[in-house]
């Protein structure tokens, strides 16, 4: 039996549809248009790559983006003046630093300067500790787009085992606590975690996070398990998952695809956070 693959573009999609309709019928009422800016250090292929996709995000849910562009040289103080600027803007609602900056820039603090009520990255440490907390807070994209895509399976979290290869702060660590909020029983395990392959045989859910091209292989996974592949690996052009994808097929109850899985989820997330911050600002 192959596995249902569940489809982050499809589901993406379908929320940036009813965002859309949301955001028009807000601007309607209340004359205002919800603002992302995006600040881009350099020119990093990837960077641009996803900055567009964030333009692209906004312009199909009728939302403004704010793109601003710096040279690599930008020196950090003027990066954190850029963003104190942003932060008093009143037109503006979210803002967000395009990762990775340049290696002279520390970029937790330019994360930490960014405005609590406009970091609609939940990067910021006041979010990231209401998340822990269980508080209302502005909940990190790409985990918050997991989350979004094991739901779409109709499978009960609670109770599940639920195993994440990856303790990343922008991943794995974050995803533990969304996974926790949904009353799964959660393993972590990293690179310096011994015998994988018998935490992960347990998993009924399976999230990928290592950063390497085709890691997790079908002798790997449980059969029946829900998989979920963060990774973004370009070997020879093209790009891979973190999972051996086509052999894991096979195993899986549901997988998602690379490219075209978490990938499309995470800038939804965004715009809906974007969307939610200037909700909030005008109250």
């Amino acid at each position: 039996m192959s596995a249902i693959v569940i489809s982050g573009k499809d589901v993406a999609n379908r929320m940036r549809s009813e965002l859309k309709d949301k955001v028009s019928k807000f601007i309607e009422e209340k004359n205002i248009v919800p603002n992302l800016a995006v600040i881009l250090v350099g020119e990093n292929p990837a960077s641009v790559s996803y900055v567009t996709g964030k333009q692209k995000g906004c312009e199909q849910t009728n939302m403004k983006s704010t793109m601003i562009r710096m040279p690599i040289e930008t020196t950090e103080q003027d990066l954190l003046n850029a963003v104190k600027k942003l932060n008093n803007d009143e037109t503006v609602h979210g803002i967000l630093v395009q990762l990775p900056l340049p290696k002279h820039i520390n970029e937790n603090k330019i994360i930490d300067t960014i405005s609590v009520e406009k970091d609609v990255d939940g990067f910021s440490p006041i979010n990231v500790g209401k998340m822990v907390l269980n508080e209302d807070c502005f909940l990190p994209c790409t985990p918050a787009g997991i989350i979004k895509l094991i739901k779409e399976t109709n499978i009960d979290m609670t109770g599940k085992h639920a195993v994440i290869i990856g303790r990343s702060n922008i991943v794995g660590k974050p995803v533990t606590h969304l996974l926790l909020r949904e009353n799964a029983t959660v393993t972590v395990c990293h690179s310096r975690t011994k015998n994988l392959s018998e935490f992960t045989r347990n998993a009924d859910i399976l999230v990928a996070a290592i950063g390497k091209a085709k890691f997790v292989t079908k002798d790997m996974i449980k059969p029946g398990a829900v998989v979920i592949d963060v990774g973004v690996n370009r070997v020879d052009s093209k790009l891979y998952g973190d999972v051996d994808y086509e052999n894991v097929l096979d195993v899986a109850s549901y997988i998602t695809p690379v490219p075209g899985g978490v990938g499309p989820m995470t800038i939804t997330m965004l715009l809906e956070n974007t969307f939610e911050a200037c909700k909030r600002m005008i109250k």
